[in-house]
């Protein structure tokens, strides 16, 4: 091996390391050996790519993109960072920023999770699932979620760009969006059948179990005795307020588990002071159901408090944090994960509705077909619970 070789190998080799070390996080315990193993493989790649690829190799490039695949392989959730990026996750001072109401998730390009009701997206046909090819000029093939959020936002009433696929359509759509900032409640709520209350949240914020709350007092003053909550493209806020949201509705039992490296298991039960809300409860989910919506679900169908109706919800239960390198850089790692109540997996798995409803998919830019079959499930079952 050159010298040269060396050093590159040496470049590249130590932010690996700290890869491996800090934290364990590699989705699955190596032994000693196998990681050395695996470190030497990677020092053989690296070695000839040096010295045989046609090209005079970008040391850097190649690094980033190494480390990117890397944590690639872990879950959706987990992303190399650069240091340039790593800087923007600073809050900033003095600058108001808008957005166009788009959560996002890697999966080779960056997809849509979900869309916010009423928002720039929303009005212009997003729909979860949507994958984002472009933004402003920018191919998201090796963007990171950091990226691809962060060119999103802007000065309230600037534009951006984006090329939108759908499904397994070729042909792409150029979508200008307008940024603004979200408006409107994170929950809300309305009579919807004789005796059957609507709630839709929409982000399970700091305000939304306060509101979730008021929401049920409301409409049980209005008659309702039953109750549609409604969690479909619920993707964001803390996954404490998933289990917050639970203990309005489960009186006694386990209402989540949390699990950290090496088995490190924390069961969260119920207190005897909660729960008062007895009422029978139908959940709406779909894939754009995650992080704190599939906690909140998760923890009140295995108690016998709700039924759910719709589709499968997209697993994606972990909290991440950000641990620095010493180029500047960071690894955005998941460290801890939410269990079902019954100790089964969440994360990367999902839940299953208990009742299956297909939605099908609408050409981008038609209007969706009429009705809502599953909203009129649910009512169905509402009403069925009622008669018996």
């Amino acid at each position: 091996m050159t010298s040269r070789t060396r050093r590159f190998v040496l470049a590249v080799s130590v932010p690996v390391i700290a890869f491996a070390v800090i934290g364990g996080y590699l989705g699955q315990a190596f032994s000693r050996d196998d990681t050395y193993k695996h470190l030497t493989v990677f020092e053989d790649v690296f070695s000839i790519v040096l010295n045989n690829y046609v090209e005079e190799v970008d040391v850097n490039r190649a690094m980033e993109g190494a480390l990117q695949g890397l944590s690639d392989a872990l879950d959706a959730d987990s992303e190399y960072i650069t240091a340039a990026q790593v800087q923007t996750m600073a809050p900033s001072v003095g600058s108001e920023t808008a957005e166009v109401g788009i959560e996002l998730i890697r999966q080779y390009y960056l997809r849509v999770v979900s869309v916010r009701d009423g928002s720039p997206a929303d009005r212009e046909g997003i729909r979860t699932g949507d994958f984002i090819r472009v933004i402003d000029d920018r191919a998201t093939r090796n963007m990171t979620t950091f990226e691809g959020r962060r060119l999103l936002q802007g000065a309230p009433g600037s534009t951006v760009s984006l090329v939108v696929i759908r499904g397994s359509a070729t042909e792409p759509h150029v979508v200008d969006l307008v940024r603004e900032h979200s408006t409107g409640p994170d929950v809300t709520s309305r009579i919807t059948a004789p005796g059957i209350g609507y709630i839709r949240i929409l982000e399970f914020s700091a305000s939304a179990v306060a509101g979730l709350a008021q929401a049920v007092t409301t409409l049980e003053k209005a008659g309702a005795t039953r109750f549609v909550i409604d969690l479909r493209g619920t993707a964001r806020g803390q996954l404490e307020q998933g289990v917050a949201a639970a203990r309005l509705f489960v009186k006694t039992g386990i209402l989540s588990v949390r699990q950290g490296k090496g088995d490190e298991r924390e069961t969260v039960r119920a207190a005897d002071s909660e729960g008062n809300v007895t009422a029978p409860v139908v959940l709406l989910t779909n894939p754009g159901t995650s992080g704190a919506a599939e906690v909140f679900a998760a923890a009140l169908d295995p108690n016998d408090r709700a039924t759910r109706i719709g589709q499968r919800t997209l697993g994606r239960a972990a909290r991440q944090r950000l641990v620095p390198l010493p180029d500047g850089s960071g690894l955005w790692l998941s460290y801890e994960r939410y269990l079902t109540p019954t100790g089964e997996p969440l994360h990367q798995q999902g839940l299953t509705p208990d009742v299956e409803v297909e939605v099908p998919v609408t050409e981008f830019g038609a209007a969706p077909p009429p009705g809502d079959p599953a909203m009129d499930k649910a009512i169905e079952q509402l009403t069925d619970k009622k008669a018996a």
